[in-house]
């Protein structure tokens, strides 16, 4: 029985379902909110996680994966990530229920009260900052340093991971050429982040937590640190091993595993798959299926959807069409990730247009 449930975990934690059953499992909490904020569920995560790492710790490959000191800091944010997002959850979902009311929101009653920084704040954060002093003492002591041996250019190690908060780019780079994961991609974050007071003209929620005045922020915050930040880091620590293929974490890292290398551009299944003939030369015209698709998702479909998201943001007001179009466009990029991911894992898609006369890949 231990066993099968094993494989069971080993074939959930495949890339296809352990991307699309995070996503389905989000959808879910946000959709059950007044279930999934409920006491007795964050108190089941908690037993049965423990009740769980204690059971599979005394499988060799499950132990070896989660007692690297590198990775035992993972295993507390997956806890403290779990349960701090549920609290924000739990009180946005109280807060809704107060308003419909006609009752302040919990912050606009403690935002009433009046505590002094002195001694009742200074005591609290003193006594904190003790407790959280005496954690990492006891932590360092316990845990040796994760200090590995002098570089070497003739030996590699394998897996070469980076370190845990730059797993999520790391493994885009498996994706998209370096300028797009490396450059482009966190450059739209930045931009993406710096532009939200301005592309965001919903008044409500500011100052408390709330899901029904802004449910669209809210899931697309979800969505992007849970989903493609949080499940990335977890992919990459406990699920991405030698040679960077997938393997279960009850799976043995076999250094010898090797995964067939089948991926093809959009060009071939076109050219050579759907119409049966060899890929033209000339780099625009072999490309062109896939210089057709990239054209159509980041001009067409933006106007195809105009109406109707511009009636669901802006109240269908014109003088938004600006912050329509740059949401737009930002939402579509960050769109194109899962996109390529899936289709990688699924049909083995290599690049949307693969130009490497020309250096230009997507």
């Amino acid at each position: 029985m231990g066993q099968l449930i094993k494989d069971l975990i080993d074939t959930v934690t495949k890339p296809v379902p352990y991307f699309l059953g995070s996503a389905l499992l989000l959808a879910v909490v946000l959709k059950f909110r007044k279930i999934s904020t409920k006491l007795s569920l964050i108190a089941a995560f908690f037993l049965i996680g423990s009740a769980f790492l204690v059971w599979a710790w005394g499988d060799p490959n499950f132990n070896r994966i989660v007692t690297k000191p590198d990775n035992v800091p993972i295993i507390i944010l997956i806890f403290s990530v779990v349960f701090f997002s549920w609290l924000s959850l739990r009180r946005a979902y109280l807060n809704d229920e107060r308003i419909k009311a006609g009752r302040p929101s919990l912050e606009g009653e403690l935002s009433k009260q009046k505590v002094f920084t002195w001694p009742d704040l200074v005591y609290i954060e003193l006594i904190c900052m003790v407790l959280f002093t005496a954690a990492l003492i006891i932590w360092s002591v316990s845990i040796e340093a994760p200090i590995e041996e002098y570089a070497a250019t003739a030996r590699t190690p394998n897996p070469s991971k980076a370190p845990w908060y730059f797993l999520g780019l790391q493994e885009l780079l498996v994706y998209f050429d370096p300028w797009i994961a490396g450059v482009l991609l966190p450059s739209y974050i930045v931009v993406g982040l710096m532009a939200i007071p301005y592309l965001d003209v919903n008044p409500k929620g500011n100052g408390y937590y709330t899901f029904e005045e802004r449910p669209f922020a809210v899931s697309f915050f979800w969505v992007g640190f849970l989903l493609f930040w949080v499940s990335f880091v977890i992919l990459g620590t406990f699920l991405r091993g030698p040679n960077w293929s997938f393997f279960g974490p009850f799976e043995y890292w076999d250094l010898h595993k090797l995964e067939p290398m089948v991926n093809v551009d959009l060009s071939t299944y076109f050219w050579v798959e759907l119409l049966g003939q060899p890929r033209p030369s000339a780099p625009l015209v072999r490309e062109a299926p896939g210089i057709a698709f990239i054209l159509g998702y980041f001009l067409i479909l933006p106007k195809l959807l105009e109406r109707p998201l511009l009636k669901a943001f802006y109240a269908g007001a014109r003088e938004h069409l600006v912050r329509y179009h740059v949401f737009m466009h930002l939402l579509l990029w960050f769109g194109l990730v899962p996109l390529k991911m899936l289709l990688r894992w699924t049909v083995s898609l290599k690049y949307f247009v693969g130009i490497p006369e020309w250096f230009f890949n997507i």
